[in-house]
């Protein structure tokens, strides 16, 4: 497999040597066969991709929000690139006429709006560190990150205030000043006083910034940008450290690629903001809507206002998690159903008659215009009517579900991967590559990829069909975690980010995460189990929204823990005369027990071992939630904390199916 379509091989591969594992072929993209897009001209900052926007598109629309009039939204009110940074420049006075100046760290806590970007791009401009704080971890993490990265002065939402306080005063050794992106009650203003801290609405902290002037830093690449703490699935989170250069360069690869397939990014462009900016994926996103001039409008911060967000705002490009695409599809498919049998049948054969020309190289576009036009249409005005492109991120997505909005969404439908240690963007599938279905697509164009052959799991780099742990080199890469050398030192290793992903390149040159190299553990009997494998494998049920697998090495046997599609399980019922409502369906065994045929059928059909058949179930209505710490934020499983949860049913499981 050393030719691939999509890549050209720039280094050999190397065999196990000293205890060293066995090294497969380094590749790039086919996009970079001349060499890595060098930093756009001008840009030595996240600073500058601003400013140099400013000055190109000042009266351009930039940050936007929907107006609530008599307790209603109304439609998109916007402020242009010129008054944002008339904003920002008050904003960034301020911070310096209370002392906090180049190399302070700078916390934001909230979900996304106007004032979180303009409170980053002051860090940017002053040469502070911005530090996010996740709107969904609780108050034990936030106090974590504000002691570990010494955060001095906070920009947060309003409704987060009380959230802040419950870190007091164990943060006010290094916690000096808030500032609320809305108002301060007298109560709380009394509260944070008490513990020493100064507290600012967002309007008395503006006013700071009158008729003052401060010089702005010189800035360089190799400045840190910001540092960005990961939601862990075990431990404290660790603070990524990301520079300039990692972001600009990102910026230059994405571009480059969006180049290479004629999808360029351009200032009519509009981006819906929902996924949290203390994620390294959308923060990277805005900045390359910035870079274009383009617009970004916010979301109201609820999900079920998600859909008429998009109405109203019509964005272009849509980013999203798979949770949210599934959402998208339940609801497509249950007014699928609702809509009779003549509606269906006609979706049904327009659906054959495009995917099947599609199966034949013909672009989404034009596969079937005229299925488009009469159709489809309808599902493309659900979701605003302008999007072009909908890209998948942070957590793999249902092969049924991206084969499924490819066809009905009039848009492409591209899976990416990376980490917030690899500035958010390593792999992206390409548009109209239907044999992608399933991947995350080949490398983007700034960096060096390869694999690692992880003996023990089984997985060789060096087979016919190569599967190792993903490696990845080049310039996007984080520059450490803040305070943790020992950690860094553990992953990087000859300048190659080691991910802990187990991949497995396929013929085309796009790559297919296939399981985690930590996530193994042995049963009884010996045999070692890939855990997260089996989860991507069952996972293919359709009845099934999430599934933990569960084993020991005290028990023979596997068994799961699953959150059942409520319609898929509901239609079963209904087409068996099982009564009941959606809780009462998962506590019923006759449910169990078909789902576990589901699982068993899918473990045949992919040739699973015996031993890796789930032998019991226990079905819960509730889906695993950040609540409960159940998941991170970006949906991945925290295992240890899931078997704390569910250790009664765990063991009730067990003991149930051993008895005779």
């Amino acid at each position: 497999m050393s030719q691939m379509k999509y890549l050209i091989e720039v280094e050999k591969h190397k065999d196990a040597i000293n205890g060293r594992h066995s090294i497969g072929p380094v590749y790039r993209s086919i996009f970079a066969k001349d060499g890595f897009p060098p930093p756009i001209h001008g840009l030595d900052s996240c600073w500058d991709i601003f400013r140099l926007s400013v000055e190109r598109n000042p009266g351009n629309r930039m940050l936007g929000h929907r107006e609530i009039v008599n307790g209603k939204a109304g439609k998109y009110v916007w402020l242009t690139y010129k008054e944002v940074y008339d904003i920002v420049i008050k904003i960034g006075n301020s911070l310096r006429s209370r002392g906090f100046a180049e190399g302070v760290k700078c916390g934001i806590y909230g979900a996304n709006c106007s004032e979180w970007i303009i409170s980053m791009e002051a860090c940017n401009a002053h040469g502070l560190y911005c530090v996010p704080l996740y709107d969904t971890l609780g108050a034990g993490a936030v106090e974590f990150i504000i002691c570990h990265s010494e955060i001095s002065i906070a920009f947060v939402e309003e409704k987060k205030l009380p959230e802040i306080l419950k870190t007091c005063p164990s943060t006010t050794k290094y916690l000096k000043t808030i500032v609320s992106y809305g108002k301060v009650t007298p109560n709380l203003r009394e509260e944070f006083e008490k513990y020493g801290l100064e507290i600012f609405s967002w309007d008395e902290f503006l006013l700071l910034g009158e008729n003052q002037h401060f010089d702005l830093p010189v800035k360089k690449k190799s400045d840190i940008s910001t540092i960005m703490y990961t939601s862990g699935t075990t431990g404290d989170p660790k603070g990524v450290i990301i520079s300039n250069k990692s972001i600009i360069l990102l910026i230059a690869g994405v571009q480059r690629l969006l180049e290479s397939v004629n999808e360029s990014l351009n200032e009519n462009d509009v981006y819906l903001s929902y996924l949290p900016l203390a994620h390294i994926f959308d923060r990277v996103i805005e900045e390359l809507f910035i870079l274009h001039g383009a617009s970004i409008g916010f979301w109201r911060g609820d999900v079920k206002l998600l859909v008429e967000d998009i109405g109203e705002l019509k964005p272009s490009i849509f980013c999203a998690v798979p949770r949210v695409l599934d959402r998208i599809y339940a609801g497509l498919t249950q007014k699928l159903d609702a809509g009779g049998i003549f509606k269906k049948t006609l979706f049904n054969l327009a659906y054959s008659r495009k995917f099947g020309n599609m199966q034949k190289g013909h672009k989404h576009a034009e596969a079937s215009p005229i299925c488009d036009k009469f159709v489809f249409n309808k599902v493309k005005e659900g979701l605003g009517g302008n999007v072009r492109l909908i890209l998948s991120g942070a957590a793999p997505l249902s092969t049924h579900v991206e084969t499924f909005l490819r066809v009905v969404a009039c848009a492409h439908v591209l899976q990416g991967y990376g980490l917030t240690e690899t500035c958010a963007g390593t792999f992206v599938s390409l548009p109209n590559e239907l044999s992608m279905l399933g991947t995350v697509g080949p490398p983007v164009p700034n960096v060096d990829v390869c694999l690692e052959s992880v003996p023990e799991m089984g997985y060789d780099a060096l087979s016919t069909t190569p599967r190792g742990e993903i490696c990845v080199r080049g310039d996007p890469l984080f520059s450490g975690y803040f305070k943790r050398d020992d950690l860094t030192n553990e992953v990087m290793i000859d300048g190659w980010f080691h991910t802990g992903d187990i991949g497995e390149w396929q013929p085309n040159g796009s790559m297919k995460i296939i399981d985690r190299k930590k996530n193994i553990f042995k049963l009884s009997q010996g045999e070692y189990v890939a855990v997260e494998n089996l989860e991507n494998i069952y996972g293919l049920v359709s009845s099934i929204d999430m599934i933990w697998v569960y084993g020991n090495s005290f028990e023979s046997f596997l068994v799961a823990v699953a959150n059942p599609n409520k319609l898929a399980l509901e239609r079963w019922a209904n087409e068996n005369s099982i009564k009941g409502d959606f809780d009462s369906l998962c506590e019923d065994k006759r449910a169990k027990d078909y789902l576990l045929g589901e699982l068993n059928r899918i473990a045949k059909e992919k040739k699973l071992k015996g031993f890796e058949f789930i032998k019991a179930i226990h079905l819960d209505p509730l889906p695993f939630d950040m609540e409960r710490d159940l998941i991170t934020p970006t949906y991945k499983k925290k295992r240890p904390q899931l078997l704390k949860c569910y250790q009664n049913v765990i063991d009730s499981m067990y003991n149930n199916a051993k008895k005779p």
